[in-house]
């Protein structure tokens, strides 16, 4: 797992696409890089910082199952994740047509 560590946290670097599928017939594609959020980890606990966007957490496993999904919600500051996954997972989050993508070891 990539990490930069800040205090008892560790920042998820995200890497930023957009995925076609979702992409509005006629709009292309938009100009401006769209910033990836910023998200800490420490155990199960997810922190985003405030005033974010809503987005759809998914969790998948070395397959590319999605093993949890979930609803982060402008209002909440905080995730817990199932203290049942172990390992290293791909996390995703979709926001609209932006897809973040990074590496999460629990």
């Amino acid at each position: 797992m990539m990490s930069t560590s800040v205090y008892a946290w560790d920042i998820i670097p995200f890497t930023v696409s957009i995925d076609d599928d979702d992409m509005p017939i006629g709009n292309g594609y938009p100009k401006a890089p769209m910033q990836a959020p910023t998200v800490y980890i420490e155990d199960y606990s997810l922190s985003f910082v405030a005033d974010h966007p809503e987005y759809i957490l998914n969790i998948k496993d070395e397959d590319g199952e999605v093993v949890y999904s979930t609803v982060v919600y402008s209002t909440l500051t905080q995730v817990t994740l199932p203290s049942i996954l172990s390992g290293e997972y791909v996390i995703e989050l979709r926001m609209g047509y932006w897809l973040f993508t990074g590496w999460i070891e629990l």
